[in-house]
């Protein structure tokens, strides 16, 4: 297990105080989603390494013409292959591309935005991931102005709760590129202001269908809720799985344990650890995590987003689960904005807001 740099001490004890830096779709958004274009690769130019024939050489022959075009075919589908949204495509395994040495830092940051979720991950390059937005749209105008959000390029609901998605309506001001999530449309108020808002900002929509979209050099694995879940929002939640070399976090928004025994069955390789971070079901819910979860996941921290509440979270059930499992334990309402900061060799370091 990896020991991580922390401004504060560790699992169960308060850190000391340092404040980091740094349904299916609406019908007009269905309709995006159907016509949407494949979006523009970003990738280094190399610099070609091939000779210039010699002088004695004269003209091309038919053996050279045929072997450049075979040359131009093979990068015109490698182009193609990589059309992520960021550089990169679809694939269908959970490694990690291990073909390049990402380098800097993934930055993830769950922010405080009291009883809910709202994570915000930055890549190296700068682009940005806003996965959920919490309850509050005051809170959330607040960290975007402390964290200097003016763009998101992909912005997912993990589903429909208003304490996943509130904060979302003033962070679509920040034109997000990408919107995912779980298909399932709320029939709220609080959703139709966010597509508004979303349609207003010329956003894409797509549904969860298991997407390796590439942020930059952090690869972003959505994970799509298992079949047989029905219409329940909390048994719909769309996870995410960071991997950016060697460091890799799990979050899978209010998912309960239907779900995640789906997950398992199905033996989804995005959920196996370990990890050096996880988020915790459900704001530490008694009905989310469980014995055999965390066998799979195998996480090293966990952080829970959770703020003054009537339901009992975290409960006692759910962190007595995580301390008997040696996970060390973060608590937005105790910790503040919770900041990780990986690097590609696996190792992170730890600061906290108090």
């Amino acid at each position: 297990m990896s020991t991580p740099k922390e401004s504060g001490k560790e699992s169960g004890k308060k850190p000391a105080s340092k404040k980091a830096t740094g349904g299916k779709a609406p019908p007009k958004a269905a309709a995006k989603a159907a016509s949407a274009s494949k979006a523009a690769t970003a990738g280094k130019r190399t610099r070609s390494t091939a000779k210039k024939p010699g002088k004695g050489r004269g003209r091309p022959t038919s053996s050279d013409l045929l072997g450049l075009l075979v040359l131009g075919l093979t990068a015109s589908l490698a182009a193609c292959a990589g059309g992520g949204l960021f550089g990169g495509g679809k694939t269908d395994t959970g490694k990690t591309d291990t073909t390049t040495t990402p380098t800097g830092q993934v930055t993830i940051r769950f922010l405080d935005v009291g009883q809910g979720d709202a994570i915000l991950i930055r890549s190296p390059e700068g682009k940005t991931l806003l996965y959920d937005g919490g309850r509050s749209s005051e809170r959330m105008r607040e960290h975007m102005e402390t964290y200097g959000i003016t763009k998101i390029d992909l912005m997912i609901a993990s589903h429909g709760d208003a304490d996943h998605i509130a904060g979302l309506v003033p962070a679509a001001e920040a034109k997000p590129t990408l919107f995912i999530n779980n298909g399932i449309a709320p029939t709220t108020q609080t959703w139709k202001r966010l597509v508004d808002g979303l349609e207003a900002a010329g956003t894409k929509f797509q549904k969860a269908n298991n997407q390796v979209i590439n942020l930059g050099s952090v690869k972003v694995r959505v994970i799509d809720p298992p079949s047989g879940m029905g219409q329940d929002q909390n048994d719909n939640s769309i996870g995410i799985r960071i991997d950016f070399g060697n460091f890799h976090a799990l979050m899978t928004g209010d998912s309960e344990k239907p779900e995640t025994q789906g997950w398992l069955a199905e033996d989804r390789p995005e959920v196996k650890g370990p990890f050096q971070l996880y988020k915790s079901i459900h704001h530490g819910a008694a009905n989310g995590d469980h014995a055999a979860w965390l066998a799979s996941v195998r996480p090293e921290n966990v952080v829970i987003g959770v703020g003054p509440n009537n339901y009992g979270h975290p409960t006692k059930t759910a962190l007595d689960l995580y301390k008997q499992n040696g996970i060390r334990i973060y608590r937005t309402d105790q910790n503040g904005t919770v900041t990780f900061a990986g690097n590609n060799d696996g190792t992170y370091t730890v600061t906290t807001d108090r």
